[in-house]
């Protein structure tokens, strides 16, 4: 286990965006790292949107080095960044995470999470998430080791105090990123929180099931949706298309048509 575990405990500073300082183990890797770090430039940074093909890297990970395609494979993923190790919101979180992991399984989704610290660090602090946040379930998804922070970069999972530390031989502190990836690596969805705010996995298991209805189902789904309830017909879609497609609908207004799925 890390030697250091302890929390900064300002009360005018957000205790779940950061820990105390590194031990000197990881302090010694993440300077062995950054010797070797590039320059990071936004010229050079990818633009993701909706539709962007998941920039590929190799990582290592609490489960062995990957090559990120080769780990989605031809399934849906799930990538979701946290601001440091051993800090108490990221511990819910991946633990939440871990919980509903069969879930996400039925689904055909993979989890991985990140942290700009090392895979050794990660597993240390596995064993506190199993502790306080798994509701007894066992961890059983990767997290990428991001020390020399490629990955943060790749994907701007940083705020603007971050970015100006991106060169620098600081650590930094990624936000709450959240991509849902489908198996053509095309990226399909993003979530952005800043450090403090602590994300709703009950939302992202509700966004998976949405995209994977609208692609199997060729419809849309409406505000609070949830699995089961009435989905929109496209208004692209004719009245006589629609009735030989989904049979019986409600016509609200002339762009509003609900059925079920």
């Amino acid at each position: 286990m890390l030697a250091a575990r302890q929390f900064l405990r300002s009360s005018t500073t957000v205790a779940c965006a950061f820990k105390a300082a590194p031990t000197l183990r990881s302090q010694s890797l993440l300077s062995q790292r950054f010797q070797s770090s590039v320059k990071f430039t936004q010229e050079n940074q990818p633009r993701i949107r909706i539709g962007s093909l998941a920039p590929n890297f190799k990582a290592e990970t609490t489960s062995g080095a990957i090559d990120f395609h080769e780990y989605i494979g031809d399934s849906w993923t799930i990538l979701f960044s946290h601001p440091a190790d051993f800090t108490p919101v990221c511990t819910t979180e991946l633990g939440a995470f871990a919980a509903l992991k069969p879930e996400f399984d039925q689904r055909n989704v993979k989890l991985i999470g990140l942290s700009a610290e090392s895979a050794e660090s990660h597993k240390a602090w596995i064993s506190d998430i199993e502790d306080v946040s798994t509701h007894g379930a066992k961890f059983d998804y990767p997290i990428i080791a991001d020390i020399n922070k490629e990955v943060a970069f790749l994907y701007d999972m940083i705020d603007v105090e971050g970015w100006k530390n991106m060169n620098n031989k600081e650590p930094i502190f990624t936000v709450r990123s959240v991509f849902i990836i489908d198996p053509a690596k095309k990226v399909r969805l993003i979530m952005t929180y800043p450090a403090s705010t602590g994300r709703n996995t009950s939302e992202v298991l509700r966004c998976v099931d949405a995209l994977q209805v609208a692609d199997n189902k060729g419809i849309a789904t409406p505000v609070d949706w949830q699995l089961g309830q009435d989905v929109i017909i496209p208004p692209s879609v004719s009245d006589e298309a629609a009735k030989a497609k989904f049979g019986e609908f409600k016509t609200l207004k002339s762009y509003l048509r609900t059925t079920k799925v």
